[in-house]
């Protein structure tokens, strides 16, 4: 059994059980699935300001906060039970996309080691990154309605308008910055 778990499982099952989750829990107990929004829960339960955003019965948004917590309790056992790969898996199409275009021969520095360095906190620079780019994805994220695969996953399951439309401009963002800005910038 555990050896099933430790293998990627193709996109038409992993997909699709991502997928039900959504229409599950509305059938279950009418609840909509949302992971950015348990900041909003957080910071209501912790922040007593009286903001007016945060002042609302957060308790009833409880099992919200448990799921958050039980997808971080997850991985984490994920990851300390079953390992993680040292090679990080790339289709050999993005390979030979990544030697011809960025001259890449070495695959194992394929994170920024800028974004992922416990250096970032010992300078002011590293610092207003962190804070300035989480203020802009909470920001982005709050202004959006959602976050990219809340839209994808709950807003297009439920047929929502605006998740379509959100979902459209986050690929458009998204491309336009690998195949515009990106090469610029590098």
């Amino acid at each position: 059994m555990l050896e099933l778990l430790q293998k990627p499982w193709p996109w038409y099952v992993a997909g699709p059980l991502i997928g039900l989750t959504v229409p599950a829990l509305l059938l279950i107990g009418n609840k909509a699935l949302g992971i950015s929004s348990s900041l909003r829960h957080v910071c209501a339960a912790c922040v007593p300001a009286g903001i007016p955003f945060l002042t609302y019965n957060w308790r009833a948004e409880i099992w919200n906060l448990v799921f958050v917590l039980g997808v971080a309790l997850g991985g984490f056992i994920g990851y300390r039970v079953m390992g993680h790969p040292d090679v990080v898996g790339i289709s050999p199409e993005t390979m030979h996309d990544l030697k011809t275009q960025l001259h890449l021969t070495d695959f194992s520095g394929l994170l920024p080691r800028e974004l992922f360095s416990i250096d970032n906190l010992a300078n002011w620079k590293g610092w207003f990154f962190l804070v300035f780019g989480g203020f802009l994805v909470g920001f982005g994220t709050r202004y959006a309605g959602g976050c990219t695969s809340g839209h994808a996953i709950s807003g297009l399951s439920n047929l929502q308008w605006v998740s379509l439309v959100a979902v459209i401009g986050f690929f458009a963002g998204g491309l336009l910055m690998t195949w515009v800005v990106y090469p610029k910038l590098f």
